[in-house]
């Protein structure tokens, strides 16, 4: 047995197994583990990982027992549906620890909904949920489950409760532009003092606008503010040529509810531009931030809060199909969902080739050798 293998799934063992005892054929940590190498190598349902395990047996026996073989579809969605997500959540962040995993100082928060998790039957709406990304290390840090879209910000609050905010700079938008939120984010509770940059839009119209006349007026002055910072950055990405410019601002104290937004230091601005031969776009967004006013620190904060988007929720769409998984009964939708993000963090941390991941994933299902060493490289990092 590959004792080297065994120990990557180590923190999985202390999952509580929901079933009654008698009727257990199957062992739980053995079923958890095989789910989660299928999901790697390219299984998007309880039926492709039942295939999986089967075409996979013998590598998997080289570190699982499975004295009764591979579990059927059934069975793995009804252990998923009342596998706790809190409990396995925290198997998975006890892993990150194990390992020693660095995960930088950016954390971007969105939220996704896996639009066919809906169950007509049970009266239950689409599953939404609300996940921090490290950017820098491409993992998920934890995700909150709500029923829609606008009760998010009831969920960050609940999510910032499980992270550690030490020193990281926390990236939300719009949606969680809220008083209550900079708070959290910015307590100084022991350990948990970190700071944010927030999208500032027509959900709060009186500070908007106000901001929007402070950056006017520094904008049309003859002689621009001294403490005005400003930075342009210019590329070509996918036949466009995108231009953006940083404006960051001390925020002034006249500010309507100033004194309610707890750290709240800088103003920013963003005006960003496009063009795609004669056509061209532009947008102007404005952010608030506890950070200072550097300007270069706070644009690359602002880019990169957009990985959440286009290297978690796309990847999941595109390479794990997330949109179309008709997995739906109880706590299934969010245990696979997390199997996926997990899956998304492992896949990335392999540098052994420049690749997609889709190519990585295809790779994996066709070797258990890559599925191996992928395995074993994200639990060396």
């Amino acid at each position: 047995m590959s004792e080297r293998l065994v120990a990557v799934f180590t923190p999985f063992e202390n999952l509580t197994d929901p079933r009654i005892a008698r009727t257990r054929r199957h062992d739980l940590f053995e079923l958890v583990v095989t789910a989660l190498c299928g999901t790697i190598a390219g299984s998007d349902s309880w039926v492709d990982i039942e295939l999986f395990g089967k075409e996979r047996l013998p590598w998997l026996r080289t570190f699982l027992k499975l004295d009764n073989g591979i579990p059927s579809h059934d069975t793995f969605g009804r252990v998923f549906a009342r596998l706790d997500p809190a409990k396995l959540a925290a198997c998975i962040e006890q892993w990150f620890i194990d390992i020693g995993k660095e995960i930088g100082k950016h954390i971007a928060i969105d939220g996704k909904t896996l639009r066919r998790s809906f169950d007509k039957a049970a009266g239950r709406n689409p599953l939404h949920l609300v996940s921090a990304w490290a950017t820098e290390a491409r993992l998920t840090l934890g995700q909150i489950a709500i029923d829609d879209k606008s009760n998010e910000i009831t969920a960050i609050p609940l999510l910032l409760e499980l992270l550690d905010l030490q020193d990281a700079t926390v990236t939300i938008d719009a949606m969680g532009c809220q008083k209550e939120i900079a708070t959290k984010i910015v307590a100084k509770i022991v350990e948990r003092e970190g700071d944010y940059v927030l999208a500032l839009k027509d959900n709060h119209p009186t500070l908007h606008a106000a901001v929007e006349a402070e950056f006017t007026a520094a904008l049309e002055a003859e002689v621009p503010p001294a403490e005005m910072r400003r930075h342009v950055t210019v590329e070509k990405n996918r036949g466009r040529d995108e231009r953006r410019e940083y404006l960051a601002m001390p925020a002034p104290r006249s500010l309507p509810g100033f004194a309610a937004w707890a750290g709240l230091a800088t103003l920013v601005m963003v005006i960003r531009s496009s063009k795609i031969g004669e056509m061209e776009k532009g947008e102007v967004s404005y952010y608030l931030s506890s950070l200072p006013p550097k300007v270069k620190a706070l644009a690359a904060a602002i880019r990169q809060h957009w990985s959440i988007e286009s290297q978690l929720h796309w990847v999941l769409d595109v390479t794990f199909t997330e949109d179309q998984s008709r997995i739906r009964k109880h706590h299934a939708p969010q245990t696979s969902a997390m199997l996926r993000r997990l899956a998304v963090s492992i896949l990335s941390s392999d540098t052994s080739r420049k690749e997609s991941l889709r190519g990585k994933r295809y790779r994996a299902c066709l070797s258990a050798d890559v599925l191996e060493r992928i395995l074993l490289s994200f639990a060396r990092k």
